[in-house]
């Protein structure tokens, strides 16, 4: 085994700490930083018989460095050196050193925020920068500061950037371990992979098993990617004297164990795990690393306040992290599923959690340690605005603030319970109603990975039954380990919250449990296996499944991929137990609007959930002027142009225009004039008009008077009048369709003995004449008729004699009588 380099800077490591408040540990993988730290500090004067509390991100890894370093001191766990991780605890009176996950050190700032008895905090591979680790960091740096200034901390990492981290521990001094490690030989590949690599990695598998000697450690990024490849690994006749072994945090410990310990002689394994084995842990044997470069992570989004999980390449460092577990015992070699040039591509570090993550927990938490904003303490990565103001409104939907923002004692109890407070609230509540039992068991589920693949549905009652033994008899696959995991966790709660045995509660609470924690997820059917959230979101259902017919599902779990999510997740809920559950959040809305399809205005009451319309009903005596409002937004969606002006109502609008262009004391009559004032000049004539059919009985032309004065409408007819009385003694109209340009379209043999163009509002207007043909074509347009009988009118008189002889074309038109028939009558004499 390699000599362990961490012992070159314990002495200045412990002169550090007894001098400084904080140290950083920057040591590579295999230097033994985990185990070797603890148990040298562990004797230092300056801790006088204090606990070293050590964090490690995963349980699995917790529990391994705490045996490894009973094993160390030769004893048992639960002597000097023990673990706590969720549900699982071995701790003594004599124990020095306690390993725990970062939640447990959470919970331990909150019921004791001065850690008392606690003289060294380590945090361990805090490059992996879980969200626990940076609250805990946070948290006992306010400990620290204020309750605790003894209190020493060290962050120990492999990979991590260690100035930003020291800046924040008042400038602590950085310990760099360099290690001897035992040298890594890295194969590429030649060309990118395409698609899914589990073939492609069963390939680079039987390939290191015949050029390397050791174990194989296969890094995937999930375990539905560690499945398929021990199928398809059973299926490559490998010989009987290698085992492949699955290594996941949902694993039974035996497995675990079997996973990590050393292979008899003459055996191999091929062990294939998730993330989980990059740090802390040690798999006995390993000489060869095959990495897919792959890691699953999930990504929340405030946008939706879903989360989802995402298959993303790993960092560098995360690479190196695994590369680096082949040389921990020897000489070994690391296949890469990527190219050098991808590897170019790949981030520096990995995104931290907090900037990620669903930060409702983070929220609950901060609240309890009397934290309003989390600006007040000091973070590496402060928790985005976004995500943290989305998780504020989470919690108070759940009830975990009162009115003022402050902890109720209901969010209080939630986070004592140590779950998401979506799951606690659920457990909380379904107590009172006597079903604190199934939500355990249905909380239980959803912290634990689904104990039946997707191909069977998302029913989740059938996962209840599965838990319960009730299923027995249904067939399908599930997850024995997963089932029983859960089983264990929801009896732990049951216990702690010393929950009675319930009678005749079936799965079919399901939904109504789901509802509770969940009212944002509450689905309407909208036909063809898709549905409406109540946050307004779209989700659906792949595959026929019975559940695609139930008018509403509470959605637990889903992708938040597309315009639509999948629904990986859900159960039934009915329209009475969607009332009862989400009573507080129901709405009545009473809707006024212009329906375009009918072109009326219709009136109705609507029972609302978020986005959902749960009921609608016809109101019976609406609002009148809101009514009156939407018929006026009717008309505007129409157009005014549209309205069923009469033929003097749209003649008076034309000359309102005309004189509104001459003088702006006149109103102006246009389309956008009218659209922009329409409520002040209309809206008196809208009583009791609910469609358009009504506008029918409006009298428009009285409407536009309105808008005059009595001296304007004394004066309108002499400033624009509607007919001009021509020489002929025919009364003709004027054409206001121009406002800039008044027309009079007459026959020119009306016009016999007219010197002067004819003018309106009070002789300031010239009218456009249109002089017309005996067919009423016109044959000279002219403001100047004067001009026109001096120097066109013969010209245009030898055209008109030829195509019309019967008529009269006098050689004089300022002598002769005007006509409006063939000839002109001549007087007795």
């Amino acid at each position: 085994m390699a000599d362990l380099p961490i012992t070159d800077v314990l002495p200045q490591l412990k002169a550090a700490l007894q001098s400084h408040a904080c140290a950083v540990l920057i040591a590579p993988p295999g230097a033994g930083k985990t185990t070797r730290v603890p148990l040298e500090l562990m004797h230092e004067s300056w801790l006088a018989g204090q606990t070293i509390i050590m964090l490690e991100p995963r349980r699995l890894a917790a529990k391994a460095a705490a045996r490894f370093m009973a094993r160390s001191l030769q004893e048992e766990v639960g002597g000097r050196v023990g673990y706590r991780i969720r549900f699982d605890s071995r701790v003594g009176d004599a124990t020095r050193i306690q390993v725990v996950t970062e939640g447990i050190l959470t919970r331990m700032l909150q019921n004791d925020p001065a850690l008392s008895g606690v003289g060294l905090l380590i945090f361990d591979e805090f490059h992996e920068r879980n969200l626990h680790a940076d609250l805990g960091l946070a948290l006992s740096r306010q400990t620290q500061t204020l309750l605790r200034p003894e209190l020493r901390i060290l962050v120990m990492s492999a990979t991590l950037e260690a100035k930003p981290v020291a800046a924040l521990l008042d400038a602590a001094p950085v310990l760099v371990s360099e290690g001897r490690s035992y040298p890594v030989e890295t194969y590429y590949l030649e060309k990118e992979l395409v698609g899914r690599k589990e073939a492609a990695l069963v390939g680079v598998i039987k390939r290191a098993l015949r050029e390397a000697e050791g174990d194989v450690l296969v890094f995937l990024p999930g375990v539905g990617e560690i499945r398929r490849v021990q199928q398809l690994l059973a299926q490559a006749g490998l010989p009987e004297s290698l085992s492949v072994l699955p290594l996941h945090g949902n694993l039974p410990q035996k497995q675990q164990e079997q996973a990590l310990s050393q292979t008899p002689p003459g055996r191999r394994k091929i062990v294939l795990t998730t993330s989980i084995a990059e740090t802390s842990l040690t798999v006995e044997g390993v000489r060869i690393v095959v990495d897919s470069g792959l890691m699953r992570l999930s990504r929340f989004s405030p946008r939706t306040g879903m989360s989802r999980l995402e298959t993303l390449p790993v960092s560098r460092a995360a690479a190196d992290q695994r590369r680096g577990r082949a040389g921990r015992q020897g000489p070994g070699v690391c296949y890469r599923l990527w190219t050098k040039r991808e590897e170019k591509g790949l981030p520096e570090q990995s995104k931290p959690e907090i900037l990620a993550t669903d930060l409702a927990s983070l929220a609950l938490e901060l609240a309890v340690w009397g934290i309003r904003q989390p600006e007040e303490l000091d973070w590496l990565d402060l928790p985005p605005q976004a995500s943290y103001e989305q998780a504020v409104r989470l919690l108070r939907l759940l009830g975990a603030f009162d009115a003022e923002g402050r902890l109720s004692e209901h969010g209080r109890r939630m986070a004592e319970i140590g779950l998401h407070p979506r799951l606690s609230h659920m457990i909380l509540t379904a107590a009172e109603r006597g079903l604190g039992r199934m939500a355990c068991d249905l909380a239980a589920l959803l912290s634990n990975r689904d104990a039946m693949p997707v191909e069977q549905g998302a029913d989740l009652r059938l996962r209840l039954d599965a838990l319960q033994g009730v299923a027995a008899s249904l067939g399908g696959q599930r997850e024995e380990g997963s089932l029983a995991r859960s089983r264990a966790e929801s009896h732990v709660w049951q216990r702690r919250l010393r929950l009675k045995k319930e009678a005749d509660v079936t799965a079919d609470c399901c939904g109504s449990l789901l509802a509770l924690a969940y009212p944002d997820r509450i689905a309407q059917n909208r036909g063809n296996g898709r549905f409406l959230l109540s946050n307004g979101r779209g989700a659906y259902l792949r595959g026929v499944q019975a559940l695609a017919e139930e008018p509403y599902l509470v959605a637990a779990e889903l992708d938040d991929q597309g315009s639509d999510s999948r629904i990986y997740l859900a159960a039934p809920l009915k329209l009475e137990e969607l009332r009862r559950e989400c009573a507080a959040l129901l709405r009545t809305e009473r809707c006024v609007a212009w329906k375009k399809e009918t072109r009326a205005v219709q009136s109705w009451q609507r029972e609302l959930l978020g986005e959902l319309v749960l009921q609608e009903t016809p109101l019976a005596e609406p609002d009148a002027a809101a009514v009156k409002a939407a018929m006026l937004a009717g008309i505007l969606h129409e157009g005014v142009e549209c309205l069923p002006w009469s033929s003097q109502a749209h003649s008076l609008r034309q000359r309102l225009q005309f004189l509104h262009c001459q003088d702006d004391v006149w109103p102006d009559a246009s389309d956008r004039a009218l659209r922009e004032n329409l409520a002040e000049w209309l809206g008196p004539y809208l009583y009791e008009i609910t469609n358009w059919d009504g506008l029918k009985k409006v009298d428009w032309l009285d409407v536009l008077c309105s808008r005059l004065s009595w001296q304007q409408r004394n004066a309108l007819e002499k400033a624009a009048p509607t007919h001009v009385v021509v020489p002929s003694g025919q009364r003709v109209a004027i054409d206001y369709a121009n406002p800039e340009e008044p027309v009079l379209a007459v026959r020119l043999q009306e016009m016999f003995g007219l010197s002067e163009t004819p003018r309106i509002c009070d002789g300031r207007v010239p009218l456009l004449l249109h002089l017309l043909s005996p067919a009423r074509r016109p044959v000279q347009v002219t403001r100047d008729l004067a001009n026109f009988w001096r120097d066109t009118y013969f010209e245009v008189k030898k055209d008109l004699q030829g195509r019309y002889p019967k008529h009269y074309w006098p050689e004089n038109p300022l002598l002769a009588q005007a006509t409006h028939r063939v000839k002109a009558k001549m007087d007795k004499g």
